[in-house]
């Protein structure tokens, strides 16, 4: 068995790279800073706060309802169609271009607070993802 063989087993000969420990270590300071931001948050202005950052903890989540019904198949792959949602929806540039443009809005704090908990529990799931090494996918739904 060569280098190349060894690996992810998809038979395609190459392997995946896992993330580094210092890269996993940096993704579990920032998820746990923006997490507990979102409880902060929560917490400071009630109201629909609270809601909205469980909604941003679980939004990254909801492709795997388009894969719900799905044949079977191998551990760790997902069904294609399910693929673009989910790597859409784990990118970590859309929670924070919301996160961005909610900090420069120019209505009262309190009315940017909803969506701007639920952006921190967003970026927050992508980052623990991130270290638990859930990244995004390729087409045929394995791991990148």
């Amino acid at each position: 068995m060569t280098s190349s063989d060894s690996g992810s087993g998809s038979g395609s000969g190459t392997s995946e790279r896992p993330v580094a420990w210092p890269a996993r270590l940096a993704w579990a300071a920032l998820g746990a800073f923006l997490l507990f931001w979102a409880v902060f948050e929560g917490v400071k202005h009630g109201g629909w706060s609270i809601p909205m950052a469980v909604l941003g903890i679980l939004v990254p989540d909801l492709s795997f309802l388009l894969g719900a019904g799905s044949g079977p198949r191998e551990r760790g792959q997902m069904p294609p169609r399910m693929v673009g949602v989910y790597n859409l929806l784990h990118r970590p540039l859309i929670p924070l271009v919301l996160l961005v443009a909610l900090s420069f809005a120019p209505t009262p704090n309190t009315t940017v607070a909803a969506p701007f908990t639920f952006g921190l529990a967003w970026l927050g799931h992508i980052c623990v993802d991130r270290v638990l090494g859930h990244g995004l996918r390729r087409p045929d739904g394995r791991p990148r």
